[in-house]
């Protein structure tokens, strides 16, 4: 890349910026000696010397925040630290330290990195979109703060959220830096605490609300479309009601999808398929409960029953496969208190409890989506011992201190008998001279590869056929090594490779749907390899 800045300039930019790493040569013909010390040291060298910074810091939020400063001063540094230390980097980049980072961003801001939406920008929107410095757009995340993880609405302290996720983009699946946008839909927050903190950074009001919101969020995206035409819109942490109206707003008529619901299904699924592998169980005979009947459940369970179709289901039978629990008991459709997107999954039966449900459903597969922790107890993984000689128990809620019950917990409880996945990651466990090496079912598995083979393909939308490719897809790639470790997903280290498979999976499956802009090449996975951002110097 041709450079045309110089000095300072050079130095204080962070992606062109080498720090030592620049030749000699480069040092001269960019007016750089002097300026720097006199070793020339490899991009190597420097991740060492990131890494020692790192491991020498006392708390996670401060390893959080030397590499945000990080990715600011230096982004190629920052990206290979990231992909060499995957296993090591991506906790703290994001979950579980984002929550962390969110929960603190107005005390820890140092430099913004993203966009700012706010009530009073309405109709202003494609204007102020020009002040952002790039002019091809490829990726978006956007949130409004109101559901970060599981702790609740942060308000524009949510941005750590697309921020985390758009270095994801780039780390697993090779995004180009600068064609990712992280947006904040800054519409309020309804946390006293946070409204009352003399250092919050956000629109200090309480929440838009109704058509006034809908209307905002309906001028943003007609903006992208004109200003970003080939750029996919990920909605992120988004209240389960709203989620959904987005989501059915939008997922036929401009690229988008929504991570929490269709993000999580994917991995969740693919996760589910893998299990099979050790319980001998086929899919299409499982029984799936659900505890927590929120947006990522029900998404879940939505291409779930995609999933049974595929295996020759009605859609009827499918949805019988899937039963939910939530904080008043079985979903079923006696009740009167259900939202809309539980209403499909509301069965005629009698009203129980989760043990109860439990014992009466006999389900092979448990799925945790609560943000409630500790709700998976000891006498829950009894009694799904009791009916299974291998429970399949997914605790999905984040960050970990959210987890319906830790690793350790899962196999002393069950007598090492489960099979165990988490949303945050939970180190190895030794019980009885086995040591598992658990499986995090974390969306950053699928987006990226999704959202590469979507941009890549020019694809239009993103139906559920993609998300299902990509569930398919992961769980091929789950090898014997990663099963007898117990562990339901690849290695993490594998992650740029598992992402160019499903991007070209994801790819092949939106021409074959005709849903593209442009014409499928002959050596498509070859285009998408070369497309990927590599950070070297």
């Amino acid at each position: 890349m041709e450079i045309k800045k110089k000095n300072f300039e050079v130095l204080h930019n962070g992606s062109i910026n080498k720090s030592v790493g620049f030749t000699k040569k480069e040092r001269e013909a960019l007016g750089l000696r002097g300026l720097l010390p006199y070793s020339i040291a490899s991009i190597e060298i420097q991740v060492k010397r990131v890494m020692s910074g790192i491991r020498r810091k006392a708390y996670d939020i401060e390893r959080y925040i030397l590499l945000s400063s990080l990715q600011d001063r230096n982004e190629k540094l920052f990206y290979k630290v990231t992909i060499d230390h995957i296993e090591e980097i991506m906790p703290l980049i994001y979950t579980p330290t984002v929550g962390q980072a969110c929960k603190e961003f107005s005390h820890i801001f140092r430099r913004s990195k993203g966009f700012y939406i706010t009530p009073e920008d309405r109709g202003d929107i494609s204007t102020i979109l020009n002040n952002w410095p790039e002019n091809d757009i490829r990726i978006i995340v956007i949130t409004d703060g109101q559901r970060i993880l599981g702790l609740g609405d942060l308000g524009a302290n949510g941005m750590g959220i697309p921020i985390g996720k758009l270095a994801l983009y780039t780390a697993c699946a090779g995004i180009l830096p600068h064609q990712c946008l992280p947006v904040m839909l800054d519409v309020g927050t309804n946390n006293e605490e946070i409204l009352n903190d003399e250092m919050y950074l956000g629109y200090p009001h309480k929440r838009l609300q109704g058509e006034d919101y809908f209307s905002l969020v309906e001028e943003f995206v007609q903006a992208i479309q004109k200003k970003y035409p080939k750029a996919l819109i990920q909605f992120e942490d988004f209240l389960t009601p709203n989620a959904y109206k987005l989501l059915h707003n939008y997922k036929d008529k401009i690229l988008c999808f929504n991570d929490d619901i269709q993000g999580t299904a994917a991995v969740a699924l693919s996760g589910v398929y893998a299990s099979t592998r050790l319980t001998k169980l086929k899919f299409s005979d499982l029984r799936i409960m659900f505890l927590g009947a929120g947006s990522a459940a029900t998404g879940i369970a939505d291409l779930m029953v995609a999933a049974f179709q595929s295996e020759g289901l009605t859609e009827d039978e499918a949805r019988k496969r899937l039963w939910f629990v939530d904080i008043d008991g079985l979903v079923v459709s006696s009740r009167t208190n259900l939202m809309p997107h539980n209403l499909p999954y509301a069965h005629d039966a009698n009203q129980l409890n989760f043990i109860e449900a439990i014992d009466t459903i006999q389900p092979h597969v448990l799925i945790g989506a609560t943000g409630a922790p500790g709700t998976f107890t000891e006498t829950v993984v009894k009694h799904m011992c009791a009916i299974n000689e291998k429970p399949v128990i997914f605790a999905l809620s984040n960050p970990t201190s959210r987890a319906e019950c830790t690793a350790e917990q899962a196999y002393q409880w069950s007598d090492g008998k489960a099979i165990f996945a988490s949303g945050s990651p939970f180190g190895k466990v030794i019980y009885k001279n086995k040591v598992f090496y658990p499986g995090q079912g974390n969306n950053a598995y699928v987006f990226p590869g999704i959202g590469l083979g979507c941009i890549i393909a020019e694809a239009k939308i993103i139906p559920d056929d993609l998300f299902l490719t990509a569930a398919k897809t992961l769980a091929n790639l789950v090898d014997e090594n990663n099963l007898t470790e117990g562990a339901l997903y690849p290695k993490l280290t594998q992650i740029r490779m598992l992402s160019l498979e499903i991007a070209t999976a994801v790819a092949e499956k939106a021409y074959e749907l005709k849903i593209t802009k442009n014409e499928k090449p002959d050596n498509l996975k070859q285009i998408i390899k070369a497309y990927m951002y590599d950070p070297c110097y």
